[in-house]
């Protein structure tokens, strides 16, 4: 036994209460006094059945995550619970918080379980591009079937404690505190002489069409191949002997980790934690934050004000007409009601919101108690700037003032006011109360402690927030500038958006970047187009104005209902728009380009190629602090495969010292364009990764 585990004996019945706080991580010290207890109670006169429970917040949570990466340390967690599941005592599992990975591992190798009807479990494996491993694939498919199994397991979702009930997981409910619960169901089983009911000794589920499952289920994941290979561990739980279908789920298990979806996922994983974890601001106290003004109530405004209204925020929100504050609180009304409908929040909590935390104002001395205001309003630097001079007039001491800006310079907005050190960029993606992003733009005046506060906000939103500098774009629109550029060189060159659409979601891209244009719309990229033009191209940069062209006819994606492609039958048809290919080819004539094929890997090539090089610039520059930003960005912005890791862990996976030679390559041809990073090319020569510039974060 060890500190990790306490013994006690209630009558004939051993506790073993698990004291790993925070949520119980099944360590190796947890698992060797879970080994130590099991063999304590069976030496233990008088013992007739053991309670296994958490103490504190879980009962288990599932793998240490200081373990990963380290060899395995014994008692193996396949070992521990296949001797928890032999043991000739009765076994009973008493579960609250959350139970998840190898921790419902555990709870299915004990012979009965109870949870508290909070509880949530899970086998959550395919975020990290592997499967249950500990016996998860071949017990869960005995208890629920094999429907229900997979789609636990392909989803890595948290399944409530009365689904779990209804689906045979949890035998029974109750409220109250976990070893009360657990010792008062475990005397009942005695008291009832309930037979010793091993999981792994039930009859196996009926069959499936494993064949379709897999394929269905690789092309839900969009290649990602963990879930799929679930499908095959559950197929052999049901043709195989039990210990035949145990060893064939470690063989997958043991497969899926030497794979580079493995290592993307474990990357993401562990950078999705780090990104917010600045060292500057160590010891830096937010400002206080429950007062938040929103100037402009479009789609983006009044995204951001329903984040903050779902958060518990106080929201005043400025529109300078009643109509036009009339629509943006019925967009937030709409915002709100699919809240609703998605159980995000109750009726009356929506009712509750839009009467007293919700104020939509036309005056703005209206937010002279605002602690913090976020301007979200056209995409204009003279308009920001006039925005900008009102919050400097009406906005108390110590408020903060930020700019939702996509590309603009914080640093000239903040010098329009008397306080820049109270300044910085709130970059939101849209819908803003869905999408996870928001990039935290630290301007060169900006004060520790705003950055801080607006690091708190994206906590208190639901956020992944990434630091980035000052730059046109910041970190996710200067790189998808560039990397959209290369699409249209390869347009130019003989491709088609639909090849390349096609070819990047076949990389695993939720949509392609022509795809993706209709859906944001195309007159963004056409009024960014026309500002560079404005401010001057350098004449060896190759331009184009197909797309312009699409424009002017008023095409500007789904929101006219044509754009790269035609939406007429709805915006999930995307049927290729018939008037786009003579553009383009004109275009070519025009520029006395002959057109070449390109295959699907050619495209996956040049556009990762020109997404990892301006990346690299990004970082070399400051404007990202860490590699890990901007593949936490790419991840959570624009769609990039979370099994690949992001852009520059891709770079990792498949080498830099091809991909740079790549870039030379290409530049022989179009030297402007494929400029190397100075930072790629030292990395390559040091023979270093980007991920070791990560380390120590």
């Amino acid at each position: 036994m060890n500190d990790k585990i306490a013994y006690s004996r209630h009558g004939d019945i051993a506790v073993l209460t698990v004291q790993n706080p925070p949520v119980n991580a099944l360590s190796q010290a947890v698992r060797q006094g879970l080994w130590d207890g099991m063999d304590r109670a069976e030496a233990d006169d008088g013992v007739r059945a053991v309670l296994i429970v958490g103490e504190g917040r879980a009962f288990f949570a599932g793998a240490d995550i200081t373990e990963f990466g380290k060899p395995p340390l014994e008692p193996h967690l396949p070992d521990l619970i296949n001797r928890i599941e032999a043991s000739p005592l009765l076994v009973v599992a008493s579960m609250h918080g959350v139970s998840l990975g190898g921790g419902l591992e555990v709870a299915l190798g004990c012979h009965y379980r109870i949870a508290v009807p909070s509880a949530r479990v899970g086998l959550p494996e395919v975020h990290l591009g592997l499967l249950p491993g500990a016996g998860g694939t071949q017990r869960l498919p005995r208890l629920t079937g094999v429907d229900a199994a997979l789609d636990i397991m392909t989803t890595g979702r948290h399944v409530e404690a009365a689904e779990a009930h209804d689906l045979l997981l949890v035998d029974a409910l109750r409220e109250g505190d976990p070893k009360e619960n657990g010792i008062a169901y475990t005397r009942k089983l005695l008291d009832e002489n309930a037979p010793r009911r091993a999981v792994s000794e039930m009859p196996a589920p009926e069959p499936i069409d494993w064949d379709a499952a897999f394929e269905a289920t690789l092309q839900r994941g969009r290649g990602q191949i963990s879930p799929a290979w679930c499908v095959r561990a559950v197929q052999a739980s049901v043709e195989k002997p039990f210990a035949e279908g145990l060893k064939a789920e470690r063989q997958i298990f043991y497969d899926l980790m030497q794979t580079d979806q493995r290592q993307g996922m474990i990357h993401a994983f562990f950078s999705e934690r780090a990104v917010s974890n600045l060292p500057e601001l160590k010891g830096v106290a937010p400002r206080p934050l429950q007062n938040i003004g929103v100037i402009g109530g479009g789609t983006m405004g009044a995204g951001i004000a329903t984040a903050a209204l779902l958060a518990g925020l106080n929201v005043t929100l400025l529109e300078m007409s009643a109509d036009a504050g009339q629509a943006a609180r019925d967009r937030i009304e709409k915002n709100l009601s699919g809240s609703v409908k998605r159980g995000k929040i109750t009726a009356k909590q929506h009712d509750q919101i839009l009467t007293h935390t919700l104020n939509v104002v036309s005056n703005y001395a209206r937010l002279s108690d605002a602690d913090l205001v976020i301007e979200a309003v056209f995409e204009d630097m003279d308009v920001k700037k006039k925005v900008f001079a009102e919050l400097d007039r009406v906005c108390k001491p110590g408020a903060v003032l930020a700019s939702n800006t996509s590309y603009l310079d914080i640093n000239e907005i903040a010098a329009t006011t008397s306080r820049p050190s109270d300044v910085l960029g709130l970059h939101f993606f849209s819908p803003a109360h869905v999408m996870k992003l928001l990039e935290v733009v630290v301007a060169d005046a900006t004060a520790p402690d705003v950055v801080a506060t607006g690091f708190a906000l994206g906590k208190m939103l639901g956020k992944i927030s990434v630091r980035a500098g000052v730059c046109d774009g910041f970190i996710g629109n200067r790189i998808l500038s560039t990397y959209r550029t290369a699409a249209d060189h390869m347009i130019l060159d003989g491709a088609s958006p639909y090849d390349i659409d096609t070819a990047l979601e076949e990389f695993g891209f939720a949509m392609g970047p022509f795809a993706v244009a209709d859906l944001a719309g195309l007159d963004i990229g056409w009024a960014v187009r026309k500002r560079k033009r404005a401010e001057g191209l350098d004449p060896r940069a190759r331009d184009s104005s197909y797309a312009d062209k699409l424009c002017e006819e008023g095409h500007f994606g789904q929101k006219t209902g044509k754009g790269y492609y035609d939406y007429a039958a709805g915006p999930r048809a995307r049927v290729p728009n018939p008037d786009v290919m003579p553009l383009i080819e004109a275009e070519r004539a025009a520029q006395g380009l002959t057109p070449r094929h390109f295959t699907d890997k050619e495209i996956v090539r040049r556009y990762m190629a020109a997404m990892v090089n301006e990346a690299a610039k990004v970082v070399g520059e400051g404007i990202a602090r860490r590699p890990l930003d901007v593949d936490m960005t790419l991840l959570f912005g624009y769609g990039f495969p979370r099994y690949r890791g992001g852009p520059l862990k891709w770079a990792d996976i498949v080498g830099l010292d091809g991909l740079l030679a790549d870039i030379k390559g290409y530049a022989e041809k179009d030297p402007y364009f494929w400029r190397p990073a100075p930072l790629l090319e030292q990395l390559v020569a040091e023979g270093r990764t980007f991920d070791d510039l990560n380390k120590g974060t």
